[in-house]
């Protein structure tokens, strides 16, 4: 499509000189050499400023990432990039461990009145996920009593919590540590920028403002690290707080459903 549109742009800057060379040569009456040429140097123009539409953000970023300096700019980029495959692991992991509690639940009670705690357990064993592994260790002890049961439940969910909560406190660590890591940058920057003015012996403009803004670019840098870890950050926080909760009300249904169970003595 952008070939296309530079295809057209290209026939319309060709056009519209030979249109008003045609109109000149007419008025004027004179067989001076027609400037023809010109057009020669647009499509050139052209193609530069597509390729500019093209490639215009990403030459941005690695100018700026040079303009920072790599030694200090590269330990911010490794932040990111470290938070940002922890985010999405634990993503990816996260919405797999998501179960259809009242689904699961319902299979629990039928297969409990059908073919009793066996069953259930075959039940629960074969469905993936944080509640049906706290269901199977609920089942485990239920010939012990209604009250080991919940015991076992409260204990093996703060054992599941804390698979849910693995990987956040370095996602927390980047987030703290790219702002730093940027500051630390701009300080050694500003440094270096005042010892080139005392070695110059006069506060130029250019030197004091191009040595302030690349100090600053990797105070930026840090900042926008941390802005994109933090989101994704409460994002795994929010489906962490859902998933728990789920186990909450589910642990609870499952308690109500073998308590019938047992005065039922089915």
């Amino acid at each position: 499509m952008r070939k296309l549109i530079a295809l057209f742009m290209l026939a319309g800057i060709m056009t519209v000189p030979v249109f008003a060379n045609a109109q000149d040569a007419d008025s004027a009456a004179a067989t001076t050499t027609p400037a023809v040429e010109t057009p020669a140097a647009s499509p050139t123009i052209v193609d530069d400023e597509i390729v500019a539409e093209e490639q215009g953000f990403h030459q941005v970023i690695k100018e700026k990432f040079i303009e920072g300096d790599p030694v200090y700019m590269t330990p911010v980029l490794i932040c990111l990039i470290l938070g940002l495959a922890i985010a999405l692991e634990r993503i990816i992991t996260l919405n797999l461990a998501t179960t259809n509690t009242k689904k699961l639940i319902n299979k629990v009670e039928d297969a409990l009145a059908s073919g009793g705690i066996e069953a259930a357990k075959d039940v629960t064993r074969n469905t993936k996920g944080p509640v049906a592994s706290i269901f199977t260790q609920g089942l485990m002890r239920y010939s012990e009593g209604i009250e080991m049961v919940e015991k076992s439940i409260i204990a093996y969910g703060s054992v599941e919590m804390g698979k849910l909560e693995k990987g956040l406190v370095w996602i927390s660590l980047f987030i703290s540590l790219a702002p730093m890591l940027g500051f630390m940058g701009t300080v050694i920057g500003m440094i270096f920028a005042f010892d080139t003015i005392e070695a110059a012996g006069d506060i130029s403009p250019s030197i004091v403002a191009g040595g302030i803004k690349i100090a600053l670019l990797t105070t930026v840098a840090g900042l926008i690290v941390a802005i994109i870890l933090q989101l994704f950050y409460n994002y795994l926080v929010a489906k962490i707080d859902s998933l728990v909760n789920d186990m909450e009300e589910a642990s609870i249904s499952l308690v109500d459903v073998l308590v019938k169970h047992k005065l039922t003595g089915k």
